[in-house]
């Protein structure tokens, strides 16, 4: 079940409160989840220091990505106030860089504001490096009836209900003239959920959702159920 946020957390009219597995999450534009019940924002697939991995390859990609996405990490931490912050896998592209120390600058404002990084395959730095950072690594993560795992893949044998990242999932829409667009987008399944990739520098894999799964589309900074 889906509806409109109301004012609660500071959430906006544009947000959507879905109710699922006996939680509300609340799904936002900005392609991350706010768990009410555990006053927690969730979100997957950062890829920090990507772009700079590129550049470094000599690759023309522009520098101020990052600094856009943790800028709108800051929104959503400002909007809805969290305890904590759950990043479901690949929050770093690979090896340490400029990006990485942006990070740890960025980090200090929010010094109150638990990290944890649930393990992605992209999450290769050492562990003092994220000791630094203040941010702690899980392999898996338990909260209530919640499972959190990069792949989902890799936790079908949970009882729980799983919340996952990986696929950096979307769905095409067709218009008239033969005219397509693919946008990003929450998939909950009758086993597990996939949040949308909240890196800008992140591609879109396509979705085929079955008729009794939620999808729900972001589109012009809205979040729209899209069946």
């Amino acid at each position: 079940m889906a509806r409109r946020a109301k004012k609660k957390y500071a959430i906006t009219l544009d947000d959507l409160i879905f109710q699922h597995q006996s939680q509300h999450w609340v799904l936002s534009s900005y392609k991350a989840i706010f768990w009410q019940e555990e006053q927690s924002l969730i979100v997957s697939d950062l890829h920090l220091g990507k772009s700079a991995h590129f550049r470094k390859a000599g690759i023309a990609v522009p520098a101020h990505l990052v600094q856009e996405d943790l800028f709108c990490l800051q929104k959503l931490i400002t909007r809805y106030h969290p305890v904590r912050i759950i990043i479901v896998g690949d929050m770093f592209h690979s090896v340490a860089n400029n990006d990485i120390e942006y990070f740890r600058l960025w980090r200090q404002q929010f010094s109150r504001v638990e990290f944890i990084l649930v393990q992605g395959n992209h999450d290769i730095l050492e562990p003092m490096v994220y000791a630094g950072l203040q941010v702690k690594v899980e392999k898996h993560l338990q909260l209530r009836n919640i499972y959190f795992a990069h792949d989902a893949a890799d936790a079908v044998a949970q009882k729980s209900y799983v919340i996952s990242g990986h696929l950096h999932p979307g769905v095409v829409i067709s218009g008239m003239g033969r005219q397509s667009m693919r946008l990003p987008c929450f998939y909950f399944g009758e086993q597990y959920a996939v949040l949308p990739a909240f890196g800008k520098f992140t591609g879109l894999a396509s979705v085929a959702p079955a008729p009794h799964e939620a999808v729900f589309v972001i589109a012009d900074k809205q979040v729209m159920q899209w069946q």
